[in-house]
């Protein structure tokens, strides 16, 4: 055997930490690299879904009221593509549903139940009662209450710098909706932004599933 294959052999590797260390992080990165390039080219990855649009300010709002409260860290919103998650949650995720999402919420817990589909399941005023005492339409909840989003009002001074942020990462805010959106905030509470935000979650994808089962 050649002085070059006893130093690149295997055992060479298992003796050597740092050479160990650097073989890893060098597969590794192909590896990660053949999975993730290319996903920028196929559009059912980087063009959003159908049905798919840019969050209205109350709705966007909402999101960060979602992300400060903490409800990342107990629902997740991604289904996967097992049945018996399907059967519970709704059509499985897509990765166009998310393409205006900055950050990305898929989560990694389930403390809670998936939201992924949640919009439109529930009435405003269902929504309303879970989150200022959940207990009292979900009895055996271990969710905590959000009284205060009903008392506080939603934030109007950061909105339309928030949006003008989001167009830098590619999503399609227009000047009108820019300028329009302290007006949209105008009278609404944290609580009404939040309930906004989660009656949208899903629909878009539900419904288009709906109609081609109807078409069949």
């Amino acid at each position: 055997m050649s002085s070059e294959n006893k130093f690149f052999s295997h055992g060479t590797l298992e003796k050597n930490v740092g050479w160990l260390i650097i073989a890893t992080i060098i597969v590794v990165s192909i590896a990660g690299l053949v999975q993730i390039v290319p996903l920028f080219f196929q559009h059912t990855t980087t063009e959003p879904s159908p049905g798919v649009e840019p969050y209205s300010a109350l709705r966007l709002a909402g999101r960060d009221i979602y992300q400060r409260e903490g409800c990342v860290g107990c629902h997740s919103q991604q289904i996967r593509t097992l049945r018996s998650e399907v059967e519970r949650y709704g059509p499985y995720s897509l990765a166009g549903e998310s393409v205006f999402d900055h950050p990305f919420l898929w989560g990694s817990k389930r403390t809670g139940p998936d939201l992924a589909r949640v919009g439109a399941r529930y009435s405003d005023d269902w929504h309303r009662i879970h989150l200022r005492n959940p207990r009292d339409v979900v009895p055996e909840s271990n969710m905590p209450g959000y009284p205060w989003l009903q008392k506080n009002a939603a934030d109007t001074s950061s909105i339309q710098s928030h949006m003008i942020a989001m167009t830098r990462l590619g999503v399609p805010y227009t000047e009108e909706m820019i300028a329009n959106a302290p007006k949209e905030l105008e009278g609404k509470t944290e609580e009404d932004a939040l309930i906004a935000y989660l009656q949208g979650l899903g629909i878009s994808r539900r419904y288009i599933m709906v109609d081609e089962v109807v078409a069949k």
